[in-house]
């Protein structure tokens, strides 16, 4: 195993400590520096609100590949060897793990460096970037504009220059989210299409991994590291883990099951193989909007996307998207999943968690196996639907309904705007779809994102993709 280091925090100061390991790997809250403890968020954070641990590297790359040069801020939901997983928790800090991650040993393998694990809202059940316990991270690109989250110190690591990969995931738009408020690339992968084994879940049914990064190159040279090549399979096949229907996966369900999410089939679903990708961009009927999707979003960021669609020459396409129903579907097994995966936790532990993601537990512990079998088996014929629609397809929409939020918006706001969002982004969630997000020209100062989503397995094509709208886009 490599050396490992923990940064120590002084006042807002971080320096590495390569001796202070164990208390870190313990869990034991009396050996964690103290500064990392209710960090404010005030904008004047200098990272106690990002890392939960860094060092100079945490671990250095155990091979050589397309990522060597390159560092990587894992989000606290991964193993890592020698280190607990929080789950942005403090309490939740338990034993150190063993070995580390999948995804995490295939980037070290791939010539990556580990810098740190970040921070990430508690449980991952929050797209706002904020901790109760670690606070809110600084967004580099708007000060007074929260982050975004889940992956919220993992992005915020990229967007400062503090790491040139952020790993994360995406449940409900956790990687989408934080990518397009901080003007990041993002990728949201296909459902099952990268192990996760290692990686603590919040909703087996929806969990990917994904990452973002400042640039397309680096993208890509990830998605190469970490996923199998696209390949066709035939139209409307359902994606691994894809069966709604009845409520989690068998093992997610079972109460013996293992806390960490199971380990995904790595079979490519797709439609497209990669030179089609070149006839996406110049062929107009294969890259689709449906304006009423956009419509979902505030009227500046639907007009900036209207406009790149029309700059890219998209055609006009109608999905009879069903999105009220869709959404409540989606949020029904979603939380019926996170209950069983961390319910009996979140009962033993009152108060351990923020009021906004208490809340969402509180409601996740009502969802019965009858309501979560009657919403998946709306989610099978939504994803069949949506899979269906984009055979061939990528479909353009916006990244995030809202510009990022004030850091000072009321709880009522940033819900009302976090529910819109969510309407958009669990489309490819609730599909196993691929996603990824670019940085458009800002608008009113502000960033925004523009979503691409493609058929199953088209991971890397769609990554082509996008980096060739945004040449196109200027």
């Amino acid at each position: 195993m490599a050396d490992t280091y923990r940064s120590t925090v002084v006042g807002n100061e971080m320096r590495t400590d390569p001796t202070a390991r164990e208390g870190e790997r313990s869990g034991d809250s009396s050996a964690r520096p103290s500064g990392m403890l209710g960090a404010s968020s005030a904008v004047s954070d200098r990272g106690d609100a990002v890392w939960r641990v860094k060092g100079a590297p945490l671990f250095a790359a155990t091979g050589a590949g397309g990522l060597s040069g390159h560092t990587v801020a894992v989000k606290d939901l991964y193993a890592v060897a020698g280190f607990a997983v929080g789950a942005g928790v403090r309490e939740y800090l338990g034993s150190p793990e063993a070995v580390h991650a999948t995804a995490v040993e295939t980037l070290l393998a791939a010539g990556a460096d580990i810098a740190g694990i970040a921070h990430t809202d508690e449980f991952a059940y929050s797209i706002t970037g904020s901790n109760g316990t670690y606070g809110m991270p600084v967004n580099p690109a708007a000060s007074q504009r929260i982050p975004g989250g889940s992956s919220s110190g993992s992005a915020v690591a990229v967007a400062r220059g503090e790491a040139t990969v952020g790993l994360g995931t995406d449940t409900a738009g956790s990687i989408r989210v934080p990518a397009a408020y901080q003007s990041l690339w993002g990728i949201r992968t296909t459902h099952g299409r990268i192990s996760t084994r290692g990686l603590l879940p919040l909703a087996q049914s929806f969990d990917t991994v994904g990452w973002m990064t400042r640039d397309p190159h680096t993208l890509a040279a990830v998605a190469n590291s970490l996923l199998p090549p696209d390949s066709p399979t035939t139209c409307g096949a359902a994606a691994p883990g894809m069966n709604h229907a009845g409520g989690m996966r068998k093992s997610a369900a079972d109460p013996a099951a293992s806390d960490r999410a199971d380990e995904a089939p790595t079979e490519a679903f797709g439609v497209a193989p990669d030179s089609t990708i070149d006839v996406v961009i110049a062929d107009p009927v294969r890259l689709v909007v449906d304006t009423g999707l956009c419509e979902v979003a505030d009227a500046p960021l639907a007009a900036a996307v209207r406009a790149a669609a029309d700059t890219l020459g998209t055609a006009p396409v109608a999905l009879d998207a069903d999105l009220e129903s869709w959404f409540t579907a989606f949020r029904t097994v979603q939380a019926y999943e996170a209950w069983r995966n961390h319910g009996p936790w979140i009962t033993a532990h009152p108060g351990a968690v923020t009021p906004e993601v208490a809340q969402r537990f509180a409601y996740a512990a009502t969802v019965t196996p009858a309501a979560a079998d009657r919403s998946g088996r709306l989610l099978d014929a939504a994803a069949s639907h949506l899979r269906s629609a984009l055979t061939g397809r990528i479909l353009l929409l916006p990244s995030t309904a809202t510009y990022p939020p004030l850091r000072t918006a009321d709880p009522a706001e940033l819900e009302a705007g976090r529910t819109r969002t969510l309407h958009l982004t669990c489309l490819a969630s609730l599909a196993g779809l691929p996603a990824v997000t670019f940085p458009l020209a800002e608008t009113d100062g502000l960033p925004i994102g523009l979503c691409l989503i493609g058929a199953p397995g088209t991971d890397q094509a769609l990554i082509r993709a996008a980096h060739a709208a945004a040449d196109r886009l200027g």
